[in-house]
């Protein structure tokens, strides 16, 4: 493999960009929710939306550092591949672009993304010291979810916000399942039931469901068991695939959100989720 190419899927490594898929799905769903808009702010929601998140993820290697030399050598910054330093300002300037190219969508917009650019760089400097952290990693895609559809119009519906803290709750539940992964805790299991919680959002706000999304929820709760397999009574990789799956299912969870509205996005949200499943064949999602 040529230098070039180590340095690149470094970068790819740092950003974690088998996750750009639940990213996109996150804002789609929300976009749908909120009534929809221009495709071009949509896609300039997208790329301001994948540039926070890889600043975000950056900015989370250079914080790690110490602890990634103890716990995960096989890391860019501890396996001598860029330094801590070059990753910080790389992180530092994703989340000033990004942030740039999301200010055009709207007042309300801008200070959504003003918020999620602050509560992923609290969470990137405390998340090891903090035993809730999870929750602030839950906010920061809620914050998404809000950001998304304030770009369509200046205003969010109550859907947004209901399946939003939905996915969030989910989020919150990987996110501690994920605190396992490199210290090889044994991980309690409470904090898996708060993955089920947009199964549950689902079948409860959706009176009036069709097929297809009847299709869409047995999906996410077949994933989700699925994944919970491997890391019942399980340390170190077991969790980490889990982890990684779960990930992934975060655009399960968005199709189920969506898939009652009569849109047709269904296959887009298939086709995210298989994206996102092939990326992680090659880049790691944590």
């Amino acid at each position: 493999m040529s230098s070039v190419v180590q340095q690149l899927r470094a970068l790819f490594v740092l950003g974690r960009i088998s996750n750009f898929p639940t990213v996109w799905s996150n804002c789609l769903a929300a976009w749908l929710l909120n009534g929809g808009g221009g495709w071009v702010h949509f896609y300039r929601l997208c790329a301001g939306a994948s540039l926070l998140y890889a600043g975000g993820m950056f900015l989370n290697d250079a914080f790690d550092a110490a602890f990634d030399r103890q716990h995960r050598a096989e890391r860019p910054i501890p396996s001598g591949q860029i330094t801590a330093c070059a990753v910080g300002i790389w992180g530092a300037l994703f989340l000033l672009l990004g942030w740039l190219i999301l200010l055009p969508l709207g007042t309300l917009a801008a200070l959504a993304a003003f918020l999620l650019l602050a509560a992923i760089v609290i969470y990137d400097a405390i998340h090891k010291y903090l035993a809730l952290a999870p929750l602030l990693m839950a906010g920061c895609r809620f914050l998404l979810y809000f950001l998304a559809a304030s770009a369509t119009r200046n205003r969010v519906c109550a859907p947004v916000i209901w399946n939003g803290l939905a996915l969030a709750t989910y989020v919150a539940g990987v996110s501690f399942l994920a605190r396992g992964e490199s210290t090889r805790a044994i991980i309690g299991r409470w904090p898996l039931a708060l993955l089920f919680a947009p199964i549950v959002a689902s079948v409860a706000r959706n009176s009036n469901r069709d097929f297809v999304s009847w299709i869409a929820t047995a999906c996410l709760f077949a994933w989700v068991c699925s994944c919970l397999h491997k890391s019942l009574s399980s340390t170190g990789k077991a969790v980490g695939q889990s982890v990684a799956g779960l990930l992934a299912g975060i655009v399960l969870v968005d199709w189920s959100a969506t898939s009652y509205q009569p849109n047709g996005f269904s296959v887009v949200f298939v086709g995210l989720f298989v994206f996102a499943w092939i990326l992680q064949r090659t880049i790691p999602a944590t």
